[in-house]
């Protein structure tokens, strides 16, 4: 083994360590909003008190506030309307996190006035000026807290310093994808490679620095935290070995596709070895019979909460569809399920009808214009999926799950698309990871970007990751976000 001194072991912050931190400040934030908000409730109830002309020892005999015991959870409600903001990359972004906060608000004061407008006694129970309180406190300090966040985020001083090992076309690929973040999650000093054509030059604008034999050399000068290895094919074993001492010494191993995963959210299917479907998708992918289970339970409450919501707009929905452009109010088309399954999926129609008069099928565009005008303001706030929710009681569908896609792109899609087949693993679903963090695939690069994000949710589905979703997907619901 080669020698090499011993460094001391550096702080890295992967994205779960990231969410830890900004779930408990914005827990803080909003703990201090709720205590300030009860103080500045009983002040305002005294001096109410007060007006009435009773004297303080008079109104100090009868002042009480009952305060009910779901007010105490305000905090945890706060953090759900937050959900959006735990995306490490959505968190260091400052205008995205401002249009969050706000937004968060807006729910909360609309999803209150709802309430109080529909229960018997609202004053009793539902305390107007601390719900108030609360929600502009609460705003205020998560976005100075988030502020602080994002200021430490990108400092550079505290930024992992990160070396590329292998300059080819996957090296590359990362490195594209790093420039692409607004801010960065890391700081990319550059690559290594053994081709000595490329040492001292810069590829895509980052200079290789040295041959993968001045690893332990480079690493030292650069003051380098990770390390991500993006050779493909075969490995000399001198690197491999330079690998494992560099590991040894305290510094961060990763390779190229999980780096590309956690920084993107997507799967790398460009740069895949042939046998990583089976190795992630096989081997990966196995959820327990407890997750099925508990997904499923979610799936059939869901969709009685859904049909229930499309049962009471259904009549507003249909008139507006029929007085711009007439029968028929849904569309029905079949699509493929788990297995390559085919089923009817229903939706309101939001285009022109006989949108697709030769029968050939076409995915939908931005600035589509067989859209309607009605057919826009549905599919911004995804009011034209709720029909799918009939889908999913029947159980041909899941709240969340990738698209349900048509037999006809399907085949046509996977002979251009490496593992695109693979997203018939699980059921499609009415929203999903793709949904909510890309627009229209009018096009095979785009088609092929979201297939990243669906094969992204299928390795890495969680109970946890499907309430992200879907509470994402209410944010793009009420932010009018939807395409």
């Amino acid at each position: 083994m080669a020698e090499h001194s011993s460094r001391p072991a550096l702080i890295r912050l992967g994205n779960l360590e990231q969410r830890v931190i900004l779930i408990f400040g914005d827990l803080l934030a909003s703990i201090i909003a709720l205590v300030t908000s009860l103080y500045i409730w009983r002040e305002y109830s005294w001096r109410v008190l007060l007006a009435t002309g009773i004297t303080e020892k008079q109104a100090s005999r009868i002042f009480s506030i009952d305060i009910q015991a779901w007010v105490y959870f305000l905090p945890l409600i706060w953090l759900l309307l937050l959900i959006e903001l735990y995306e490490p990359i959505i968190a260091a972004n400052r205008k995205k996190t401002q249009r969050g906060i706000i937004i968060a608000a807006v729910i909360g004061s609309i999803g209150y006035a709802l309430i109080f407008t529909t229960i018997k006694d609202p004053t009793a129970t539902l305390p107007r000026i601390a719900i108030g309180a609360f929600l502009i406190l609460a705003s205020l300090l998560t976005l100075f807290w988030r502020s602080l966040y994002i200021r430490l985020y990108t400092a550079q001083g505290l930024a992992r310093r990160v070396l590329i090992v292998g300059a080819g076309k996957a090296g590359t690929t990362l490195a594209k994808a790093y420039d692409e973040l607004i801010p960065s999650p890391f700081l990319l000093l550059g690559f290594t490679d053994d081709d000595p054509d490329k040492i001292g030059s810069k590829v895509v604008g980052h200079r290789v620095l040295g041959s993968n034999k001045d690893l332990l050399k480079v690493i030292e000068q650069e003051n380098i935290n990770d390390i991500v290895v993006a050779i493909t094919g075969s490995m000399m074993g001198s690197t491999f070995q330079t690998i494992l001492d560099i590991q040894e010494s305290g510094v961060g191993v990763t390779r190229m596709p999980t780096m590309f995963e956690e920084i993107t959210g997507r799967v790398p299917i460009h740069h895949l070895e042939s046998d990583w479907l089976i190795r992630s998708f096989v081997d990966e992918t196995r959820v327990s019979a407890f997750y099925e289970l508990g997904k499923r339970i979610v799936d059939l409450v869901g969709s009685v909460v859904g049909v229930a919501i499309f049962l009471l707009t259904l009549p507003l929905i249909s008139l507006a569809i029929v007085l711009e452009t007439g029968f028929p109010i849904f569309y029905r088309q079949e699509r493929l399920g788990r297995g390559g399954r085919v089923f009817m999926l229903y939706k309101f129609r939001t285009m022109i009808k006989d949108a697709e008069p030769d029968g050939e099928a076409r995915a939908a565009q931005v600035d589509d214009p067989r859209i309607t005008r009605v057919g826009t303001i549905l599919r911004k706030t995804r009011l034209d999926e709720f029909p799918q929710f009939f889908n999913v009681l029947r159980g041909e569908m899941s709240l969340v799950g990738p698209r349900a896609e048509r037999d006809q792109l399907v085949a046509k899609y996977q002979k251009e698309i490496p593992f695109y087949r693979a997203r018939l693993l699980v059921k499609p679903g009415i929203s999903g990871w793709a949904q909510i963090t890309s627009g229209y695939a009018s096009s095979i690069f785009a088609t092929a970007l979201k297939l990243e994000y669906d094969l992204y949710y299928i390795k890495h589905r969680t109970v946890a990751m499907d309430i992200t979703i879907l509470l994402r997907t209410f944010g793009t619901v009420f932010g009018f976000k939807g395409r």
